[in-house]
């Protein structure tokens, strides 16, 4: 059976998604773009700080289904530039630690509102 999660604490879905489904002991986030969801506009800054407010959605999405980053068990990193992974991957390892979450890394062409990185996990209890 599909539990929806929702968090204010995160941006709203704009559109026919769920900020997260968890079935049994997984939970699947969607991904999520560097959107402040206090004042619903993009962090001003580059990748670091576009990471950095990705990875807080993703947590306030966790802390609502009473997860945390330690739950995690396979990130996908989407990139608008690899050029960036290095910046990208500084930031992304403040919020994990050992043993790290399996992880995929991919640049697109675009991402949704122009974003330079969205990101996406899979938990377990």
């Amino acid at each position: 059976m599909k539990q929806v999660i929702s968090t204010n604490q995160a941006p709203a879905a704009i559109g026919p998604y769920s900020q997260a489904i968890r079935v049994g002991n997984l939970l699947y986030t969607s991904g999520q773009i560097p959107i402040n969801p206090a004042t619903g506009s993009f962090v001003e800054g580059g990748i670091k700080e576009q990471t950095r407010q990705s990875l807080t959605n993703i947590k306030a999405i966790l802390e609502e289904a009473g997860l945390t980053m330690a739950h995690v068990v396979k990130t996908t990193v989407f990139m608008a530039d690899m050029n960036d992974f290095a910046d990208m991957n500084a930031v992304y390892a403040e919020f994990f630690a050992e043993p790290y979450p399996a992880r995929s890394a991919v640049a697109v062409k675009t991402l949704p509102k122009g974003a330079l990185v969205e990101i996406e996990v899979v938990a377990a209890e």
